[in-house]
């Protein structure tokens, strides 16, 4: 069974920045030539995550709102204290989403809901350049 990888790069503004990279996925699928199998989609790094939902914008800051009140950015985080750079809430945040997804495929299409777009998710507190990588398994 042939497996494939391939990477794409988005910049990203960080504080929740949430990016489809749908549209990156299709393509890295298309390129591999594989027709039917399983995509994981992961994003390197520690303050960043993927996921999917519903890339609309009332979605997008319901989603925002939500993850500052579940991991706030403004109360303290032992992260902190001992490496002084301020994005403690960051690494919680992308360790509560995760650093992949995973998605079937067959003949060439992604499997998802008609609604349901991949996204990128840059929690650090910081404009980052993050590296994607889609692992496309199957035949």
């Amino acid at each position: 069974m042939p497996v494939v990888l391939k990477e794409f790069r988005v910049s990203t503004r960080g504080f929740t920045d949430i990016i489809d990279v749908t549209d990156k996925v299709r393509a890295a699928l298309s390129e591999s030539g594989i027709k039917s199998g399983l995509a994981t989609v992961c994003v390197a790094g520690s303050t960043a995550g993927i996921s999917t939902i519903e890339y609309e914008s009332g979605v997008v800051r319901d989603l925002k709102d939500a993850i500052e009140r579940i991991a706030p950015s403004n109360i303290p985080y032992n992260h902190d204290m001992r490496w002084g750079d301020g994005n403690g809430f960051s690494h919680v945040r992308a360790a509560l989403v995760g650093s992949s997804f995973c998605v079937p495929f067959d003949s060439g299409h992604l499997v998802l809901g008609t609604w349901q777009q991949i996204v990128l998710l840059d929690f650090d507190n910081r404009p980052r350049d993050r590296r994607v990588f889609v692992q496309i398994v199957g035949e």
